[in-house]
């Protein structure tokens, strides 16, 4: 259903539903339209405009910290794992819904190995480079699980997957413009944990609880890589406020308001949106971080991102 749709009457305004949509209104040969939203539709949409947001802020906050602060990646990574855990620990008590904290240790070690591995490609990666390499292996992963499960894919799907992994291929693949490699892998590696991490959440409860649970377990492992790089650590002021937004808000906060949203979306319309969030990455990168635009992202953003929405999205059944 369309976020305004519009009712037609002969007679007069009709109302539909509890909820307040456009009605068209007739009187005669004139027609009046005035401007009812649909509340419960738009706040579906302001809930996945913020997440969507929330999830690019992570790639900003990051870069921000490992560019401008002294904060060493180690540090940043334990910060931001334990500031999610505490806010998603805070949400589940004033919820009031008698959960406590659920996950596992397995999906907590790919949420560790996500995290640690995203914040040391940040060393070198510019946030839109890293945001688009992140969502492509993201997207790449789940989607040959899908196969291995059995999924069918038609022409245009395989077309589309051939073009998303031919972009990723033309991002790295060694040129004046290409990204550090040991960058890039680091970050197909945060993808592949977070593709993980996605897959082994699917019907494993409620997704707070779950979350704020392996945030918990995951902050375990940072402490002993943290530990283990005891020599090199560094922490700074800014730094660490950088790492607490983005682990309390831009994470914490980001995915309970993610799956706010997700009820009121279809599974193929949650999947393309995420395209949005290396393009807000890179708008960021732009704004934020004086970065620049070249003509190899460019061009591999088109391919990625229009082989992933060629994969993802349904054909309009007749």
């Amino acid at each position: 259903m369309p976020i305004f749709s519009r009712w037609y009457s002969h007679s007069g305004c009709v109302a539909n539903g509890h909820f307040a949509r456009w009605r068209l209104c007739t009187y005669g040969s004139q027609e009046l339209a005035p401007p009812y939203i649909d509340g419960d539709r738009m706040r579906v949409v302001i809930l996945t405009l913020l997440a969507m947001v929330a999830f690019a802020s992570n790639s900003l906050l990051c870069r921000l910290a490992l560019r401008q602060t002294t904060i060493d990646a180690a540090s940043f990574t334990l910060i931001r794992l334990f500031s999610g855990a505490i806010a998603l620990w805070l949400i589940l008590i004033t919820r009031k819904t008698g959960r406590t904290a659920a996950g596992n240790w397995t999906s907590a070690l790919a949420l560790f190995l996500y995290a640690a591995a995203f914040s040391f490609a940040y060393i070198s990666l510019p946030a839109g480079t890293g945001a688009l390499l992140l969502f492509g292996t993201v997207q790449a992963t789940m989607t040959f699980w899908g196969l291995r499960k059995g999924e069918q894919f038609n022409a245009r799907q395989w077309f589309g997957l051939a073009a998303a992994l031919g972009g990723l291929v033309a991002l790295v693949f060694p040129g004046l413009s290409a990204p550090p490699i040991g960058g890039a892998l680091l970050m197909a590696g945060a993808g592949i944990a977070w593709g993980i991490y996605s897959l082994r959440g699917k019907g494993a409860g409620d997704p707070t609880s779950v979350t704020a649970g392996n945030f918990w377990r995951s902050g375990v492992f940072a402490a002993a890589l943290s530990m283990a790089l005891l020599r090199w650590s560094n922490l700074d002021p800014a730094g660490i406020r950088y790492a607490i937004v983005s682990g309390a808000i831009a994470s914490g906060v980001g995915y309970v308001i993610w799956y706010s949203a997700l009820p009121g979306l279809k599974a193929t319309i949650a999947a393309t949106v995420q395209l949005s969030v290396p393009v807000l990455a890179a708008v960021g990168g732009i704004l934020f971080l004086s970065e620049s635009i070249t003509l190899r992202l460019l061009l591999a953003s088109l391919l990625i991102l229009g082989g992933i929405g060629l994969v993802i999205i349904e054909k309009p059944s007749v």
